[in-house]
Formats: C-alpha cells, structure tokens, sequence
C-alpha cells in the first residue's frame, strides 16, 4: 500500500509538470497549426502519461480486437466505450488510428492548462443544461468531423462508474450514429482494476481494452442500438473481469449501487 501510495504521489507529479509547459504550448502552437497536426502534437503528452503510468505505476494495457476498427481514412466510426476512471480518456487516443473527437461538458476548458489546450482541438463540447442545443450541436459539428475521417468517441454512461457495476447507458451516441449512418464501434475497459474511480491510489496490473466488431446503424432505432452496444460491453466486461461481478449479468436490471 506505501509503495502505490509513493508511486501515486511520483505519477501525480510527472502529469502536473508536464501538462503545464505542454498546455502552454499547445496554445502558442494553435495560432499557425490547427486540425490533425495539432490533434496529434496533442496526443504526445497523453502518451507521456500513459508511458508514466506504465514505467511509475506498473499499469500494462493489453489490447483485443483492433482488426475490428474500419479501415481507411475516411471511414466513419462513433466509439461507445466503457468508462470506469481516468485511464481510458487518456489511453484511446494513443491507440486509434484516427483522430478522435471526445463530445464532453463545457466545464472541462476551464481547467487549467489540460482545458486550454484540449479548447482548440476539433473536439465536441456541449452545455449539458441544454440537451436540446446540445444534441443538435453534436449532430452538426459530428457530421462534419466524420466527414473529415475524425472519429466520434463518447462515454455512453455519461460518467465513471465503479468497478463490477452498471451505470445508465444513454442513447446520445446511437442517436449521432443513426443520423449519421456511421457504425458504432462498442468497447469494454477494465481500467478500475488498476485506476479505480476517484481513487488517488493507483496499483500495478493489466487494463485490457476488448474492441468489437462494427455494429451498423442503418434502419435501426437509436434505443433499440443502445440495447445491443450495452448488451455486448457488459457481457464483455463480465468476461474480462468476472472477479469484479458478484450476480450474474442482467442488462436490463443492473444498477448502479448506492
């Protein structure tokens, strides 16, 4: 426990002295580079944690199915992912081969340095008081990111959720997709094992990342898509983590426990 709480402490401070000059940085440069190159100049300090997380924390990710993604670099995909912590918001964007768009709540520009630079990537954010405007803008500003090849990634449990439980999957994401006609790509994340949610403390372990096969959208309704996206990420989830589920899967039952 002392030692993951020393290696925490070591990981906390290797992303905070990094982030800064590289926040910084990222908003000198958005003056004369923006779209992709910038998006993957961005991406750096993200591998940066990643590797600290490796190196300091001990934390491997081990990854599953990445023949599944669509091939070409204009191919659509909006990925619905998992989310249990932090982990897996630093970790997709180095793993995909696409430049992806994260649609997140207005409020994360204001933090300092990670929210001034992520402010001028071609990124989605959405003021959640507004769900009205705030869907019409993800369908707009979607469509022409996936026109351009930029992938649409969300966290259709809107929030982390812990460890062997089941947050509310909404439909925001099956929605774009069946507006758009781009395939969703499900993906299960066991990043909890080893970065649990609001936890400081961090240990050592595999994360592994299951991607699934295309699910197409076209003449599907956009609940009835959510069904089978959520079907297929807790099944896997069950799978990759059994430890971790003490009842058996029941999709439609599982709640979040208090």
């Amino acid at each position: 426990m002392i030692m993951n709480l020393l290696r925490s402490i070591v990981h906390a401070l290797w992303m905070l002295i990094t982030v800064m000059p590289w926040g910084v940085i990222m908003v000198v440069a958005s003056i004369w580079r923006r779209g992709e190159p910038l998006y993957w100049m961005a991406e750096r300090w993200k591998r940066w944690a990643i590797d600290g997380a490796r190196v300091i924390l001990g934390i491997q990710t081990r990854v599953t199915g990445m023949e599944n993604l669509p091939q070409g670099d204009k191919a659509p995909a909006i990925l619905l992912v998992k989310h249990q912590s932090t982990y897996e918001t630093l970790l997709m964007g180095t793993l995909m081969p696409r430049p992806l768009a994260f649609v997140f709540k207005k409020e994360i520009l204001y933090i300092p340095f990670f929210g001034w630079a992520i402010g001028r990537l071609d990124m989605i954010h959405i003021d959640r008081s507004q769900r009205a405007q705030a869907f019409k803008k993800v369908v707009t500003q979607g469509q022409a990111f996936l026109a351009k090849g930029i992938w649409i990634i969300m966290f259709p449990e809107g929030t982390r959720i812990p460890r062997g439980q089941k947050g509310n999957y909404k439909n925001g994401g099956t929605r774009l997709a069946c507006e758009t006609g781009a395939p969703v790509i499900p993906i299960a994340v066991t990043s909890a094992k080893c970065w649990p949610r609001k936890a400081f403390i961090k240990k050592p372990g595999i994360v592994d990342v299951s991607i699934g096969k295309p699910i197409s959208s076209v003449g599907r309704e956009p609940d009835e898509l959510m069904r089978e996206v959520e079907a297929w990420i807790e099944a896997e989830m069950h799978r990759l983590d059994p430890e971790a589920y003490a009842q058996p899967l029941n999709t439609s039952e599982d709640k979040i426990k208090p």
